[in-house]
């Protein structure tokens, strides 16, 4: 008898802290997990962003991954992208003070493209007209947007407070191959903005590519169903590989152990709206708190997608294996995203090696999506 009611102790006791250890959310019949088991080894990511703020798309897209039990940020790499890299490193600085994670180094990144200059953009709209978003950039067709201009080098007041906190003293090339080579064959990279500072540690390191576990990358645009101005007459155009082809095109001319890619076209199937907003506020977390503060763009949620079906796969619903590059020929057509299936791809080998196929998403459970990302962005921050 004593042994029985000890066993059925220690049977009640392991459920009880399985229970423990999960959390659940619920949405009509859908469940979603977003805790792990304590016994769990986290899931390994190095951050790559465009970080612009405060709030916004591409703060709330490092969000998701730094609000989630399974994973562990290594650290957040900035590159040059919807804004320049010095002010994005502010916000991204400050972000992390106001949830309460200033355990994540943030690291400095190129400020520049490889080879793709203002000026060649300002020539390139003179010529064939102009793009809706030009990022850092500004508007160069007309300085009288809404687009705001600065110089790369100025950091201006920031709405959210200056950060107390300071980005590790080192580049993040060299941060992004220390970590990989600390961790072999464990960590993804997760690049949701201009790919330069990946680009940059390929040519430093050729091994950096085949000791991750992939990449997930948020880019291109094949041919996104939208009269949206920025893709309906120029659907093969997109900011970020369009702001650094020549580093685009090197990443997919890689030999990586996978490659998983949002693109234009499933991104636009999501939307942050007021009601998402007004249900994250409820929660008096500090990662509530700081997107009721200072998140009042509602778009698309192509970042914070690529985020969450990294964390879910469950979230995308179809896919299809393309090999994917992108146009450098200074062309009108340059940065534009270029496709093949495996029978009609090109068969030279690229600058590291021949292609690869990417995981390209198609289509998502945006029920699942949505749920997923409203719940994170109310959680307690992860304690590291």
């Amino acid at each position: 008898m004593k042994l029985k009611t000890a066993n059925q102790f220690l049977h009640r006791a392991s459920l009880a802290l399985a229970s423990a250890s999960i959390r659940w959310v619920t949405s009509g019949a859908l469940l979603f997990l977003i805790g792990v088991s304590h016994a769990q080894s986290p899931r390994l990511v190095l951050i790559d962003q465009d970080g612009s703020g405060p709030g916004g798309s591409n703060q709330m897209a490092m969000m998701v991954l730094l609000q989630s039990p399974q994973v562990r940020v290594l650290g957040i790499t900035m590159v040059s992208g919807n804004a320049w890299e010095p002010e994005e490193v502010a916000h991204t600085l400050r972000m992390l003070e106001l949830i309460h994670r200033t355990d994540v180094p943030v690291v400095p990144g190129a400020v520049f493209p490889l080879l793709h200059t203002e000026a060649d953009a300002a020539n390139q709209t003179a010529s064939i007209g102009s793009f809706p978003w030009y990022g850092a950039w500004g508007d160069l067709a007309a300085h009288t947007s809404a687009q705001p201009y600065h110089g790369p080098f100025v950091v201006p007041p920031l709405a959210e407070g200056e950060p107390t906190t300071k980005p590790l003293a080192e580049d993040a090339a060299h941060f992004l191959i220390r970590q990989v080579h600390a961790h072999p064959n464990a960590v993804t990279i997760y690049a949701a903005g201009p790919l330069t500072n990946i680009a940059l540690a390929l040519s430093i390191d050729p091994d950096f590519a085949q000791l991750t576990q992939g990449i997930v990358i948020m880019g291109g645009s094949l041919n996104p169903h939208t009269d949206d101005p920025e893709f309906a007459t120029h659907p093969r155009h997109e900011f970020n590989f369009w702001f650094d082809p020549e580093a685009a095109h090197l990443v997919f001319r890689t030999p990586w152990p996978r490659i998983d890619l949002t693109d234009v076209d499933i991104s636009i199937k999501t939307q942050f709206t007021p009601a998402m907003l007004h249900d994250i506020a409820q929660s008096h977390s500090p990662a509530a708190k700081y997107l009721a503060a200072y998140t009042h763009e509602f778009y698309y949620l192509w970042d914070e997608l690529a985020a969450a079906a990294w964390l879910d796969p469950k979230i995308i619903t179809k896919e299809t294996l393309l090999y994917v590059d992108v146009d450098t020929t200074r062309g009108p057509n340059y940065g534009d995203t270029l496709t093949w299936t495996a029978t009609n791809k090109p068969t030279l080998p690229g600058p590291l090696g021949s292609m690869q196929p990417a995981h390209v998403q198609q289509d998502l459970d945006a029920s699942r999506f949505n749920n997923l990302f409203v719940t994170l962005m109310k959680a307690e921050p992860v304690v590291p």
